[in-house]
This record gives C-alpha cells, structure tokens and sequence, in this order.
C-alpha cells in the first residue's frame, strides 16, 4: 500500500501502529512467559525495548497482532499500557537514521524514546519513535520524504 505523502495536507491512511507496555516483576523467566504466550498465539514480536530497574521490567513491544494481544493481556490480568507510536522506514538504511532525527530535531518536537524493529518491513530498516505530539511528527516527517509505516504495513 503506497500512501501519497508528497502533499503537505495529504493523511497517511491505515491505523496508526500500537505498542504495548508491558509491567512485568524483574524475575527470571518473567519476559520469557510473555513471549511463549505470544507464541501460542501466533503474535510476532517486530519491535522491542526493555527498560529494566530494580523492581520491575517495562518491555515495550510492536507486535503483528495488537488487538489480540490486548484480549490475551486482560484475560491472563497482565498490567500494561497501549499507545500509538510512529514507525520510520529507513529506505537507505541506518545511515538515514541521522536524517530522520534531525528532521525532528529542526521542527522542535521531542522524542521521549526511539528503539528499532527487529524486523525490516519492505525490506527497510525501521526505527519505532515516541514523540510528543505524533500527528505532527507524522507530518514533519512525510514532508522530509520519510515514510511513516502503519499497521498494515507491518501485520502483513
């Protein structure tokens, strides 16, 4: 699916991508539970990051399927948070990472945290970015010529 991103006005069409937070207790085996879960549940995990502390792991994950994981969360009663994030492609790899992070950088946008896909949607290198306000990130973006992915372009 191509998206016409050459207009300023133009809109980005599909869902926005979902990641989910994850709480987990900072114990051995606690993230390998949730992806045998996954698993179970033909989810594939395309994105990670794990913040870890002392008491606890935060593991933010873009996975194929939100929607399900969402329903497996609530049934087994695991904490976590949903939340839209953009996702970059990266056409000419990670030597566009630069690029893509000073375009936000001249638009004065803060970036809360960045991490990348394990996997290369399109074939690309893509880098999972929280911004403060995602619809101008978008925006800012598209305008730079970077293709922001959506959920369908990485639940194919």
């Amino acid at each position: 699916m191509e998206d016409d991103i050459s207009s300023p006005t133009s809109t980005i069409k599909g869902t926005p991508v979902r990641q989910m937070a994850v709480f987990l207790p900072n114990r051995p085996g606690a993230f390998v539970s949730i992806l045998d879960l996954l698993r179970a549940s033909h989810v594939v995990v395309l994105g990670l990051s794990v913040q870890d502390s002392i008491d606890n792991t935060v593991v933010r994950l873009i996975v194929s399927d939100p929607d399900t994981v969402e329903t497996l969360f609530i049934e087994k009663g695991i904490p976590f948070n949903s939340s839209d994030i953009l996702v970059v492609a990266l056409r000419d790899g990670a030597e566009q990472m630069p690029d893509c992070l000073r375009t936000l950088l001249k638009a004065e946008t803060n970036i809360h945290f960045i991490y990348p896909l394990l996997s290369q949607p399109e074939g690309h290198a893509a880098l999972a970015l929280c911004v403060e306000d995602n619809h101008f990130g978008q925006s800012v973006l598209a305008k730079a010529g970077f293709k922001v992915l959506r959920q369908e372009d990485l639940s194919r």
